[in-house]
């Protein structure tokens, strides 16, 4: 789950800790509470100093040990940073955009999986009102139906992106909201591994949206949007809904689902693309 050119710069120049009691109420009924661990964090010059104590917060709020643990041993990745600051592929035409994401071989793909998992799909859109078309499209989109998750490990990169200057306060939830995933079971940290803003499993959830809108679809006792997909394509309808997926209505731009889609990814020209992408797979059917 991309977000494109959302990012904000956190202001500089705060002394000492900020403790935000910050409480979210989230869709589903959970009330989060996340360490805004110090602002100034960039200018410390301790990558360590800083990681430990946001681990002594996060136990404080909580989170058990051996979730907390996966913060041992994490080092700064420098490439993370670069990744960061050079985004260009929200920056082309949607033509050249839609030109390798969209190709006709995921629409083919796409097609098999909708006639794969039928079942799985009509289940969903009648729980959730989403059409198997936006789910398949959005897994196409972002992993090639589950094939390319990504190697970078979620936890150092979310603790690279929460300690930089750049958007604190949004990677700061996202890392504590990763720990409280792994606190409650659902997947330890070594299969989080995704793309290098910290995205998760086979429709690339930020742990945020992890941690809220993951279901457990396939009633095995864990949300595990890695390895099942009924999780996987379950939850990524629930999240859908909870940004105001309207049953039966349309989803492109001026349409009202199309809110929903930016809620997946803000940037117009992704929201655009998972249309164009959801329209191709059901094209003459």
């Amino acid at each position: 789950m991309r977000f494109g050119s959302t990012r904000q710069r956190t202001p500089r120049g705060s002394s000492g800790f900020r403790r935000l009691a910050a409480a979210l109420t989230v869709g589903i009924g959970l009330t989060a509470s996340a360490p805004a661990m110090a602002a100034m964090a960039c200018e410390t010059g301790d990558f360590n100093a800083w990681l430990a104590d946001f681990g002594r917060e996060a136990t404080g709020l909580g989170v058990g040990p051996e979730a907390v643990s996966a913060l041992n041993g994490l080092t700064y990745d420098k490439k993370v940073i670069g990744l960061d600051r050079n985004q260009k592929h929200f920056k082309v035409s949607f033509e050249e955009f839609i030109k390798n994401r969209v190709s006709g071989g995921r629409i083919t793909k796409g097609r098999q999986m909708l006639k794969k998992h039928a079942q799985l799909l009509a289940r969903i859109e009648k729980d959730f009102g989403v059409p198997p078309q936006i789910i398949v499209a959005i897994w196409g989109m972002e992993t090639d139906y589950g094939v390319v998750l990504g190697k970078m490990p979620a936890i150092r990169s979310l603790a690279t992106l929460a300690y930089d200057c750049r958007r604190t306060d949004f990677f700061q939830q996202q890392l504590f909201d990763a720990l409280r995933v792994i606190d409650r079971g659902d997947i330890p940290a070594s299969e989080m591994r995704g793309a290098w803003a910290g995205e998760i499993g086979q429709t690339q959830f930020m742990a945020t949206s992890y941690y809220r809108y993951a279901l457990d679809y396939d009633g095995d006792g864990r949300r595990d949007l890695v390895k099942s997909v009924p999780d996987v394509l379950g939850s990524t309808a629930n999240f859908l809904k909870g940004h105001g997926w309207v049953r039966g209505a349309g989803y492109h731009p001026g349409e009202p689902n199309y809110a929903a889609l930016q809620g997946w990814n803000k940037a117009q020209i992704y929201s655009r693309a998972l249309g164009y992408f959801a329209d191709k797979l059901i094209e003459g059917s």
